[in-house]
């Protein structure tokens, strides 16, 4: 059973910087891709990152301007996503999600997801 489990958040100030971790289990890492995606009150969920584990391909919309970088741990068992200059419009609930085989922006197609992690960003 895939399983995946965040860890990081918390209040930061603008400008500050954020890490975010996804331990995950019960797959084999490289027939899979990891998602990270944020929902912010009254807002669709949306994607920010992605990365291929096949080939460590990533993927980052060019909207964030360079300030979000998804990698991953050389045991190949947690992804992460840091966050750099910070804004108030990032405050969100951030998630991790996982599918198999490539990546996405399409939310209803990821099976597997973590239980959120709160980023509140104050000016």
């Amino acid at each position: 059973e895939v399983h995946l489990v965040q860890s990081g958040g918390g209040l930061v100030q603008a400008g500050g910087s954020l890490r975010l971790s996804c331990a995950a289990s019960g797959f084999t890492w490289r027939d899979y891709a990891i998602g990270w995606f944020r929902q912010a009150p009254g807002k669709e969920r949306e994607g920010v990152s992605c990365m291929r584990l096949s080939d460590g391909r990533t993927y980052v919309p060019d909207s964030l301007g360079g300030r979000f970088t998804i990698s991953r741990d050389s045991a190949e068992t947690t992804v992460f996503l840091q966050m750099d200059n910070l804004k108030p419009e990032d405050t969100a609930v951030y998630y991790c999600a996982a599918k198999a085989s490539y990546c996405s922006n399409l939310t209803n197609i990821y099976p597997w997801w973590g239980q959120g992690a709160q980023v509140t960003v104050s000016s």
